[in-house]
């Protein structure tokens, strides 16, 4: 029988996540990916949040990986809210759509809940999410500058219903804003992968770029 743990992500495991993290997403959104660059870099910063960064092991081997960092919401009078967002998040390709995500996800949840957080907020495919309760970001009246609801933008409450009442716009980490021309000269330095084009990149596109009304 395999053995499947969760566990604190530690500085020796640095090197294999953030290579289980390109194999994950290159290719996904765009030729090549910067994904791992963003993990690289995410662990120093001042809103990354260690308690919450946590590997899956399968057998020993890392085969998953979330982290968080912190994030804002502020409403109409100018209070502000600590939240939580996760990303990236990811699975070894060959061990996708087998329960190991939902399960790291999961474990974090209880994580947060415990560190005092209520709110997640995270931006991608509402497929892959909404079966771990997470819901349009118009439902829980969550915009971002200017009043606009990203398809992308999706809202879990750790606690329900702390966040009726009150229309709150989102704010994420300086991190986040990842330099592409940073993210492809990191990439050129580890081993080479194909970039080229698949029909996920054109989804992305699109989701990204849509608004709910």
């Amino acid at each position: 029988m395999k053995v499947f743990t969760i566990r604190n992500e530690r500085p020796g495991d640095w090197e294999a996540v953030e290579t289980l993290t390109r194999r994950a997403f290159y290719n996904q959104y765009i030729p090549g990916c910067m994904e791992h660059y963003l993990v690289h870099i995410m662990r120093g910063h001042e809103d990354f949040i260690p308690e919450l960064d946590f590997v899956a092991e399968l057998d020993g081997e890392i085969i998953g990986n979330i982290m968080y960092t912190r994030a804002w919401l502020t409403d109409a009078a100018g209070n502000e809210k600590p939240v939580l967002t996760f990303g990236p998040v990811c699975v070894a390709p060959e061990h996708q759509r087998q329960g190991y995500g939902k399960a790291l996800m999961e474990h974090s949840f209880e994580a947060a809940r415990a560190l005092g957080y209520d709110t997640v907020v995270i931006f991608g495919s509402p497929a892959n999410y909404v079966a771990r309760g997470f819901v349009c970001c118009k439902k829980h009246r969550v915009s971002v500058e200017g009043g606009k609801y990203p398809s992308a933008m999706l809202v879990k409450e750790l606690v329900p219903g702390v966040l009726e009442g009150r229309d709150w716009t989102y704010r994420d980490s300086p991190v986040m804003a990842v330099s592409e021309e940073d993210a492809l000269a990191y990439d050129s330095t580890l081993p080479p992968m194909e970039k080229h084009w698949q029909p996920s990149q054109e989804e992305f596109y699109i989701m990204s770029h849509s608004f709910v009304d």
